[in-house]
């Protein structure tokens, strides 16, 4: 049976570690080989430490993907959307390799993420690091609860997982980054009426606001399909942040590469009246990359095949 990889659809742990890399040299062999055995670190630590709940994701640029495994392309591969209207964009910072690691321990997602660039290390080079926390029960910085639409359950493998629609990947998902800058000082000199109305949902219990409009956050970031009633990603996202900044690492996992551009463009362009995500006037994406997570089996597969 073919095995997704578990931190697609995992439930939320309290610590991330995101590093985002570039391949340095030619020799895709060697790398299809050692990105198998960043399965086997993950394992490793998901053993040795199962109280932390250890989960990883790698997933392989949609531009490096004919590099390290030549031949068959997943259906949806696209590169990451670049979009912009008036001040509002989504720009792309294209990656060859994306690693989330996430534990309930911030010690083992270190300790993970250490063994993952020793292993890495003569083959690429640091891109970004990012160190992602729970914030509270669940939330944004901006004190509004974030991902609250996320399937539950059974659910989450029917959305974030490829089905027998694409066979040849089927355990595979489409991911896609983003790293937001708040401006938290901007954000908090609203009054909490004033926030509500722009995230469309009260702050305490995440209910619909009275005063939703076409232009909050949660209608125009929503990914239920208007002809449906389930989301159609999973959001696996958590805040970062120190004294000089702070924001949110968005990560979205899916069955289809369609619903985030659809989101995306939802929230920049919006409704063609004027009705783009408010949210968007007090955080901005600095960074997007789009990449695809094939099943574990099929990193296997090809580690052997190279080794043959």
């Amino acid at each position: 049976m073919t095995q997704p990889q578990k931190g697609l659809c995992a439930e939320p742990n309290l610590h991330a570690q995101y590093l985002l890399l570039n391949v340095i040299d030619d020799d895709s062999q060697a790398v299809r080989a050692k990105l198998s055995r960043v399965l086997d670190i993950f394992e490793h630590f998901e053993n040795e430490h199962y109280e932390a709940m250890v989960t990883g994701v790698v997933a392989i640029g949609t531009g490096y993907w004919a590099e390290v495994y030549p031949g068959l392309i997943p259906v949806e591969l696209a590169p990451f959307p670049d979009m912009q209207c008036d001040d509002r964009s989504a720009p792309t910072m294209p990656c060859d390799l994306f690693i989330q690691i996430r534990a309930d321990r911030l010690d083992i997602c270190h300790a993970v993420g250490i063994e993952v660039m020793d292993l890495l290390r003569i083959h690429v080079e640091l891109v970004e690091q990012i160190r992602g926390f729970r914030y509270l029960d669940g939330r944004d910085l901006n004190g509004f609860l974030y991902g609250a639409d996320n399937p539950r359950g059974m659910k989450r493998r029917q959305v974030g997982i490829i089905g027998e629609d694409d066979p040849d990947f089927s355990g595979g998902s489409y991911v896609h980054i983003q790293r937001y800058r708040h401006d938290l000082r901007r954000w908090n000199s609203l009054s909490s009426r004033q926030q509500e109305q722009v995230m469309g949902t009260t702050q305490e219990h995440n209910l619909v606001s009275s005063e939703q409009s076409e232009s909050s956050h949660c209608v125009r970031a929503s990914t239920v399909a208007p002809d449906g009633d389930e989301p159609r990603l999973i959001k696996q996202g958590m805040p970062y942040g120190d004294m000089a900044s702070q924001g949110l690492f968005f990560v979205s996992c899916s069955a289809s590469a369609r619903p985030f551009k659809q989101m995306l463009h939802s929230q920049i362009y919006g409704n063609g009246e004027g009705d783009y995500d408010r949210w968007l006037d007090f955080t901005s994406a600095e960074t997007g990359a789009a990449f695809f997570a094939p099943s574990i089996n099929f990193i296997r597969q090809q580690a052997k095949l190279s080794e043959s």
